[in-house]
């Protein structure tokens, strides 16, 4: 079954937003480089993207799913339009997409290594 399982917000400081997310909310982020980090609860977390080859217009909703190929298959039949291809990134891969309304999200599937 699809879930939202993230929400990923597009930002040009990523410490700053760091510090604000974690004094406002006492939320801990763990970083995977200079240009992401991300809470790490196991419910519905939130990264925070300083990568601005990545780098999305408004919040990206990520989807989790079982198959991300087949997933791609049924966005495009469905009048979806793809905005990145697939791509890896710590913790699984993804891909971006528009809806035929032009709202963006994404659809992941994480990397089983990611939840030993």
């Amino acid at each position: 079954m699809a879930r939202l399982n993230y929400l990923e917000l597009p930002v040009r400081d990523v410490a700053g937003h760091k510090a604000f997310y974690s004094a406002a909310f006492g939320w801990s982020f763990t970083d995977f480089g200079p240009d992401y980090a991300a809470t790490l609860t196991g419910d519905t977390d939130v990264g925070l993207n300083g990568d601005a080859l990545q780098s999305t217009a408004h919040l990206l909703p990520v989807i989790e799913v079982e198959d991300l190929e087949d997933t791609l298959e049924k966005v495009i039949a469905a009048g979806g339009t793809v905005t990145l291809p697939i791509f890896a990134f710590p913790g699984g891969r993804r891909f971006h997409f528009t809806d035929p309304h032009g709202h963006e999200l994404a659809a992941m599937t994480p990397d089983p290594a990611a939840h030993d």
